[in-house]
Formats: structure tokens, C-alpha cells, sequence
């Protein structure tokens, strides 16, 4: 049987998408993994690879025509299979935004594809470029329509994009504050154990170092698949100019990250809750459950001052007072743990990588971003914990949701509840994760 090709959905809120070019045409072979189409949507290009082997064949959208999620737009041959009419579906026109409905496949028997993130929000129509040039371009955290091709009419080769990247190193060198995107894949880490593993998605300047409060209260036995975010911990840094492009980027290493596992509990903290929410909007059959500890994305005001403090802060004593807003009691932060917060933000360009992140991410003092609509869609366990005494963000944003999810709010305990009271909050989760492995 021929596979289907489908217009994915790549953002939480997203019902068309308009088919920007093909990589492959009528008739050629693809190979699994490598790119197939482009598509954009409201805020971004993006490219989807090929879910499977063969041959394309009954191509019904065009570059230009705006086609519905789901919508299956061409089919994928086998070598050696006879290839027949349409299997049963409208006639190109239908995809077009003048024509009527599409008929797609239901979600259960959908082929799920693997979506691959560009590193800008603009229209790349008609851009042509190899696969190797593609990736290198993403790890790099370069936008392709900015670089030259030197190939073929004009295609940009990976050896345009090392060179683009040189360009740009030197010129942020020469500006005083400026720092370069480095290239490599998102930064994650794992420890084996038995049964569906926990993913963990640390908050906004933190890394997975963070969560050792939480894992030593998990206990040993779990495995965990920890993921740093760009700019942060092990992960390179990357420009970030929007929620919805930082989405992507996690939502590709989640992909590279779980090849191996059918389903993962996710956990996320602060802006890691809003990723972790975003992944379980964009692969919900991928999240066995949804953990989200004071999550961002669920109404605007958050304490920007505190964030600006953190990532301007280039003494301990500096550092300390934005630190302490972080909890409950200003006791719970030491001096010695200002200290060693400090010592692994020594790097000036880190801090400035993250100052620009949160200008992108908190810009003018709210969240550019609201994932409420993404929260009432959730079809599966999910849970949000907040502190009470959280200075960073009101827990009345929880109280406010709509949505099939339990809350549970934590005296005595503000933004960071996992290193407050990471025993309650490892009972809490557990909890969840026994009730959803229990046999039916």
C-alpha cells in the first residue's frame, strides 16, 4: 500500500498551512528522513521530511495552495509497486483556499511525520538547497534564506552555510555584548532505569542540573531523558525570535531524543512548562502524562525585573537578591549558592544569549506568548503544580485555565517548588505516572 503525505501540524494553534516548494518530484525516489516539502504557516517556514521510502506520486498541492492540517496531499510508492489511480480522494482543486473540505485520515491511523525547524520566522518560497546544508543550517541556528548558494541555480550548499557562519562569528566578535550562534544539536542526557522514562525540561536560565533535588527524590529506578534548552547548560546557543520558533527546536530534539521509546512522562518548569505543554499539543501520542510545575504561557504579567536581573548579573552579590526572589523565603538561597550559580554564568556571551532570549520571549515586561487555547485541547493526564508564594508567576494563572487537568498548589513554596520541596513534588508526579501505567 502506497503511504500517505500529510500536511503536519507544527504549531499548537495551526489548521492550514501553505505548501511553500517540493524537494522531490513526480516520480522521483525519496529516501526516508530526507526533506520532502516546505510549508509555512502564520509564523514561520518549516520543513517536513519524507515518513517514509519510495517513489512520489499524485502530487495534489502546488506551491502556493493553502492546505488543511491532516490533509493527505501525495503518496509515497514502494519500488516495484504499481502505481494506480488516486486512492479516493478530491482532485487537486479541492486543496486550494477558494475550494471546498478536504477529506483526511483520522488521527489513530495517521502517520505521524518527523518535522524539522528552521531558524526564521519568513517566507522561503521557492528556496532551494541540499539536505546537508539544511541540517547544518538548523545546528547552527542560521536562517537559510540569509546565505548565498553558490551551486546549481543559486542552491545553497552546506560549505555557503560554514562560510556564512564564519562571516557572522567575526562580526559579532567586533561588536562589544555580541555573541555568535554555535552549531551541534540540543544538549540531552539520560539515566537508564526501568518502565516509561520521565523527560525533564528545565526552566529559563537553569539547566538539567536543576533537577537533581527532584531526581534524587524520584528514587533510582526511572529513567530519565533530560533536555537543555538553547543557550543553556551543554545546549549551543541559538537566536531565538519567537515561542514558536524555540517550540520547534525542542519539538526536533524531543524527536531525536525518543526514537527509541514509544511514550515518555513529561515534566516541565516555568518556560520548560510551556515546551512541555507544547509537546504534548504538537505529539500528544507521544506523552503518556503532563507534569507542568508553575508553567509559562498561561496569562501575561511575570516578573521581568527578576529575569533581567538574572541575566545582567555578573557578580554573586549581584546575582543573590534576583535569586532569592525565585523562592518562598529569602533563606532558602546562600550565599554559597549565589556563588556557585555565578561561577557557571561567567560566560558574558551566555549571559547576553539569554538576555536575548528573554527580550524575544518577555519582551516589554509580559509573555509574547499564551498556550491557554493549547491547554483546554489537552486529551490526556496532566497535572499543574505552582507554589503559593511564587513571586515569579501569579498562580492565579492556573485558577484562570480552562481545561481537563488537577492543580495542586504547594504551601510554602514559590517559583521553584522541584528544589523547595522536591519530595512532595516527586510524590505528586508519581502519583500520576503509577495511575497512568496501572493495568486497565
Amino acid at each position: 500500500m502506497p503511504v500517505e503525505v500529510i500536511l503536519p501540524k507544527v504549531d499548537m494553534d495551526m489548521s492550514h498551512g501553505t505548501l511553500a516548494t517540493w524537494h522531490v518530484a513526480e516520480g522521483d525516489l525519496v529516501k526516508q528522513g530526507a526533506a520532502l516539502f516546505d510549508i509555512e504557516t502564520d509564523k514561520a517556514a518549516m520543513e517536513v521530511e519524507a515518513p517514509a521510502s519510495g517513489h512520489l506520486h499524485h502530487i495534489l498541492a502546488k506551491p502556493g495552495d493553502r492546505v488543511p492540517v491532516g490533509a493527505v496531499i501525495a503518496w509515497l510508492y514502494a519500488e516495484g509497486e504499481a502505481v494506480g489511480a488516486p486512492p479516493g480522494l478530491p482532485a487537486p482543486a479541492s486543496l486550494t483556499a477558494a475550494a471546498g473540505p478536504v477529506a483526511t485520515q483520522p488521527d489513530a491511523a495517521r502517520p505521524e511525520p518527523v518535522v524539522a525547524s528552521r531558524s526564521a520566522d519568513m517566507p522561503t518560497t521557492g528556496l532551494r538547497a541540499t539536505p546537508a546544508a539544511r541540517k547544518s543550517a538548523r545546528e547552527a541556528g542560521i536562517a537559510l534564506v540569509e546565505v548565498p548558494g553558490t551551486g546549481p541555480l543559486g542552491r545553497i550548499q552546506r560549505a555557503d552555510v560554514a562560510g556564512f557562519l564564519r562571516n557572522s562569528t567575526a562580526e559579532a566578535a567586533s561588536l562589544p555584548g555580541g555573541w555568535t550562534p554555535e552549531p551541534g544539536p540540543l544538549h540531552v542526557s539520560r539515566r537508564g532505569g526501568d518502565g516509561i522514562p520521565l523527560l525533564l525540561i528545565h526552566g529559563f536560565t537553569a539547566d538539567s542540573q536543576s533537577w537533581a533535588p527532584l531526581e534524587k527524590a524520584l528514587g533510582p529506578r526511572r529513567p530519565l531523558i533530560r533536555m537543555d534548552l538553547p543557550g543553556h547548560g551543554k545546549s549551543p546557543k541559538r537566536r531565538i525570535g519567537s515561542f514558536a520558533e524555540l517550540a520547534r527546536m525542542m519539538v526536533e530534539a524531543f524527536d531525536d531524543a525518543t526514537r527509541d521509546v514509544a511514550q515518555v512522562h513529561v515534566i516541565g518548569h516555568s518556560l520548560g512548562g510551556a515546551l512541555a505543554l507544547a509537546l504534548a499539543d504538537i505529539r500528544a501520542r507521544r506523552v503518556a502524562s503532563l507534569s507542568l510545575l508553575a508553567p509559562a504561557g498561561l496569562g501575561p504579567e511575570i516578573d521581568a525585573a527578576a529575569l533581567q536581573g538574572i541575566t545582567r548579573a555578573t557578580r554573586p552579590e549581584s546575582l543573590a537578591p534576583w535569586l532569592r526572589r525565585l523562592t518562598a523565603t529569602p533563606d532558602a538561597i546562600s550565599d554559597d549558592y549565589a556563588r556557585a550559580a555565578m561561577a557557571a554564568r561567567r560566560d558574558p556571551a551566555l549571559r547576553a544569549a539569554q538576555g536575548d532570549m528573554a527580550q524575544a520571549l518577555f519582551a516589554d515586561g509580559v509573555q509574547t506568548f499564551d498556550l491557554r487555547a493549547a491547554l483546554a485541547r489537552l486529551d490526556l493526564p496532566a497535572q499543574i503544580l505552582w507554589g503559593r508564594q511564587d513571586h515569579i508567576l501569579p498562580q492565579r494563572h492556573a485558577l484562570a485555565a480552562d481545561g481537563e487537568f488537577a492543580i495542586h498548589l504547594l504551601a510554602g513554596a514559590g517559583h521553584v517548588p522541584q528544589i523547595e520541596c522536591p519530595d512532595r513534588v516527586a510524590r505528586i508526579i508519581m502519583r500520576q505516572v503509577s495511575a497512568v501505567e496501572a493495568p486497565a
